[in-house]
C-alpha cells in the first residue's frame, strides 16, 4: 500500500469513520480504532465531541494544518452569515477541493499533488497552490499535456461519487467551472458534519 493511502486510512480508522466513502476502507471491517485500546468505548466530553467534529472536517479536506485551518475558521468569523456555513463555504473553494469534486482525481491527498505539480489552469493559468480559493465563474482546467495521464482518466470514470450541483464539469475537454456558493446541505459529504461543533471548538 501506498504511503498516501496508508495515512488517509489511519485517519479513516482513527475517526471511526468513513471519511470519503471508499469501499477499501478498514472502517468497513472494523469501527473501532487503531492499537490495543481502539475497542475501548468511553463517553466523550463537549470537548471531545467538538475536537472529534473538527478533526473528521480537517481530515477530510486532505489533513489540512491547524494554522491553515484556524486561518480559514477567522476567515469564515469575518464574512456575513452563519460562521459554520462560511466555513464549509471557504473549504469548498479551495482548488484542490474542486479538483477533487470535478472528479479529475480520485482524493482529495491526490488533488493537492496534481495541483502542486502544476497539472492544473484556472482561468487559462497555471495555479499550484491547493489552498488557491476559486471564485464563482472561475474556469478550471486540466493542462493538456496532463489529460491522459492513467489516474485522471481512472478518476473521471469512479461510479462511487458524484459532481455536486455548484459545480459543472466536461470530462471529454477536462475542464470545468465553479458556480456558484455551495449550501452546506448541497456539499456530498458521505458521513455527517457539524461545522456548528467547530465554531464551538474555536470559540471556547
Amino acid at each position: 500500500m501506498a504511503k498516501r493511502e496508508s495515512a488517509k486510512y489511519k485517519i479513516n480508522r482513527r475517526l471511526g469513520v468513513n471519511l470519503w466513502g471508499r469501499p477499501k476502507s478498514p472502517v468497513n471491517r472494523r469501527e473501532y480504532g487503531p492499537g490495543q485500546h481502539g475497542q475501548r468505548r468511553k463517553k466523550p466530553s463537549d470537548y471531545g465531541i467538538q475536537l472529534m467534529a473538527k478533526q473528521k472536517l480537517k481530515g477530510y479536506y486532505g489533513n489540512i494544518g491547524e494554522r491553515q485551518f484556524r486561518k480559514l475558521y477567522e476567515e469564515a468569523v469575518r464574512r456575513k452569515g452563519d460562521t459554520g456555513a462560511n466555513l464549509i463555504e471557504l473549504l469548498e473553494r479551495r482548488l484542490d477541493t474542486v479538483v477533487y469534486r470535478m472528479k479529475f482525481v480520485s482524493t482529495v491527498f491526490a488533488a493537492r499533488q496534481f495541483v502542486n505539480h502544476g497539472h492544473i489552469r484556472v482561468n487559462g493559468k497555471r495555479v499550484n497552490i491547493g489552498s488557491y480559493l476559486v471564485k464563482d465563474g472561475d474556469t478550471i482546467e486540466v493542462k493538456e499535456k496532463s489529460r491522459q495521464l492513467n489516474n485522471v482518466l481512472e478518476a473521471s470514470a469512479l461510479p462511487e461519487r458524484d459532481v455536486p450541483d455548484y459545480i459543472e464539469v466536461d470530462h471529454k475537454s477536462m475542464k470545468g467551472k465553479f458556480v456558484r456558493k455551495p449550501a452546506l446541505e448541497d456539499v456530498p459529504f458521505p458521513v455527517q458534519m457539524e461545522p456548528n461543533l467547530v465554531v464551538e471548538f474555536y470559540s471556547r
